[in-house]
């Protein structure tokens, strides 16, 4: 990787980097295919992590707004905002030609790649750049992987968890130092693709528009090989306490949420994802508790706790740290 020098970080800066960033945030009514952003915000940073602009607004999803007590959106808030197509492309002009950052990046671009595969139109973001796996990359010493451990961490201040614009502020803020010390220990950034959702232009139902292929009961995929989990197993979940990391989570059946993305955001929290059940998993995660799979069929003979995505979902914005 060549380099070039630069005065506002110790030695030369990586030639082979992005010219530009687009560091976003969305509010949503939920985590599924079907949910829509409720808000978004941008901070357009240059390629070295310096802020240029930002921009923010609210977007009417159509529907009931989802977990108010998280971004405290309203209908009422929510009713005279423009709709995503009003505000699509403004948006885009924001991510154009840049690298989009986020915080967990695979669901901030997935959730905004349907609403433009719904305003039947794509936007211009060719690769993306998680936060979380640029922390790991760089061995940062984070207690877990949650935005304001990151801020903490570079002593950012978080004054509105859960408000695109704050959130998606703190994380520029945090980036950068991230940038300058993958750029002085010369750190290959973990960049990924993004593909534009396709599917809803051969679709004659609506019902497909904005999915993508989805894993099916029944149906095989490959196993992903995934680092060890680092935690010891505390045991069995218990109903009205939090997750703690260590806790073995399996699944069972359908999702709603892209199966490996739910994956990704277990093993991010510090679980393990488990690919069987045994007398050793903490938790099954089942929308159809009364299928006769092998997976639930096990845990009602283990007595291993069963609960399905949506209560999953808010496990894991909270999960207690490991002892010790």
């Amino acid at each position: 990787m060549t380099m070039l020098e630069d005065r506002t970080t110790a030695g030369p800066w990586p030639t082979a980097y992005p010219p530009g960033y687009a560091v976003v945030d969305v509010e949503t009514t939920g985590l599924a295919r079907d949910d829509r952003i409720v808000s978004a915000a941008v901070y357009r940073l240059d390629a070295r992590g310096n802020v240029e602009d930002h921009w923010y607004t609210l977007v009417n999803p159509e529907r009931d707004p989802g977990p108010v007590w998280i971004h405290g959106l309203t209908s009422d808030v929510l009713e005279g905002a423009p709709l995503f197509p009003e505000i699509a492309a403004e948006f885009a002009a924001r991510l154009d030609g840049r690298v989009l950052v986020a915080h967990n990046a695979m669901f901030d671009w997935q959730m905004i790649a349907r609403e433009y595969a719904r305003a039947r139109s794509a936007a211009p973001v060719r690769q993306r750049l998680c936060t979380i796996a640029l922390a790991k990359e760089l061995s940062l010493p984070l207690p877990n992987h949650k935005l304001e451990s990151l801020a903490a961490h570079f002593g950012v201040v978080q004054q509105r968890a859960h408000h695109a614009l704050d959130d998606a502020r703190v994380l520029a803020e945090a980036f950068r130092p991230s940038l300058h010390a993958a750029a002085e220990r010369n750190v290959r950034l973990p960049l990924l693709e993004c593909r534009p959702l396709t599917e809803w232009a051969s679709s004659s139902g609506g019902s497909q528009v904005g999915r993508q292929p989805a894993y099916r009961a029944g149906s095989w995929r490959p196993a992903r090989k995934r680092p060890a989990c680092p935690y010891p197993n505390p045991g069995r979940y218990e109903a009205d306490k939090p997750l703690k990391q260590g806790m073995r989570v399996a699944f069972s059946g359908d999702t709603s949420v892209d199966r490996e993305l739910l994956e990704d955001r277990t093993v991010e929290a510090g679980l393990h994802v488990a690919t069987s059940v045994s007398r050793l998993t903490s938790l099954l995660v089942s929308n159809d508790p009364d299928a006769a799979t092998s997976k639930t069929v096990r845990a009602k003979s283990f007595g291993t706790p069963i609960v399905d995505e949506a209560a999953y979902a808010q496990l894991l914005r909270d999960v207690d740290p490991a002892d010790g």
